[in-house]
C-alpha cells in the first residue's frame, strides 16, 4: 500500500484480549507509529473485570484529519487484533461489518467458569469458522507459542503488533517501530522486540 496514506479515514481498529496479556500496550506501540507519521491517533479503552482475566479492549481511530470520538461506533470497525482467540468473535459480533479484516492469536485463555466445568468453551476449528464467516479476511498466528521461544509470552502483544505491519493495511513499517522501541529502552530489550516484531510481520506474509 501507499505508505503515506491511510486505506480509510477514519481507520477504525480494536485491539482486544484478557487483562494481563499487554494489549493496552500494543495500542500504545501501535499509536506511537502512526503518530510518527504524522496521523491523529485516539484511543478509548474499556476494562471488563481485568485483574480477574476479563476483556479488555482498546478502540484506536486513525485520521490525517484530526481527532474523532474515542468510541468506535457499533458495525464499524475495520481491523480486530485479538490476543485471545474467543475475544475475536466477541468484538466482531458488535462491532464487525462485511469488510472488517481480523488477526488472532490462537492460543486460548479459558475463563473461570470454563475452569470450574460450569461453561464450555469453543473449539478452536469453531472459532475459525465462525472468524471466517464474520470478516472479509482473517489472519490467526501462533504469537504467544513464537513469544515464549524469545523467552517470553509477554512478546506476544509485539509479534501481533509485528503481523498487523505485515498485512499491509496501515502506513507504518518496521523503521517505525524501531524508532518507538528504541526510545528510553536499553538496546539489548529494544532489539529482542525488534526480532518480535519481524516474527510477527513473517507469520502473515509466508
Amino acid at each position: 500500500m501507499d505508505m503515506n496514506t491511510l486505506q480509510k479515514d477514519p481507520y477504525n481498529i480494536i485491539i482486544t484480549g484478557v487483562g494481563g496479556q499487554g494489549n493496552v500496550t500494543a495500542s500504545r506501540m501501535l499509536a506511537g507509529m502512526l503518530v510518527g507519521r504524522g496521523y491523529s491517533v485516539t484511543i478509548g479503552e474499556t476494562f471488563g473485570a481485568s485483574q480477574r482475566g476479563g476483556s479488555v479492549m482498546s478502540h484506536m481511530r486513525i485520521s490525517s484529519h484530526g481527532a474523532w470520538s474515542p468510541q468506535i461506533p457499533k458495525g464499524k470497525v475495520d481491523l480486530v487484533v485479538s490476543l485471545e482467540p474467543s475475544e475475536t468473535i466477541k468484538v466482531l459480533s458488535g462491532y464487525g461489518n462485511p469488510e472488517t479484516q481480523s488477526l488472532s492469536n490462537d492460543r486460548p485463555i479459558y475463563p473461570v467458569r470454563v475452569i470450574a466445568g460450569d461453561d464450555k468453551y469453543p473449539s478452536m476449528d469453531e472459532i475459525r469458522a465462525t472468524i471466517e464467516n464474520l470478516t472479509a479476511r482473517s489472519f490467526m498466528i501462533s504469537a504467544t507459542e513464537e513469544a515464549l521461544k524469545l523467552g517470553n509470552p509477554i512478546y506476544q502483544n509485539v509479534i501481533m503488533i509485528g503481523a498487523v505491519g505485515g498485512m499491509d493495511l496501515l502506513p507504518v513499517s518496521i523503521d517505525d517501530f524501531r524508532e518507538v522501541i528504541g526510545r528510553g529502552m536499553p538496546e539489548d530489550k529494544a532489539a529482542v522486540n525488534v526480532k518480535a516484531y519481524e516474527i510477527g510481520e513473517a507469520l502473515v506474509r509466508n
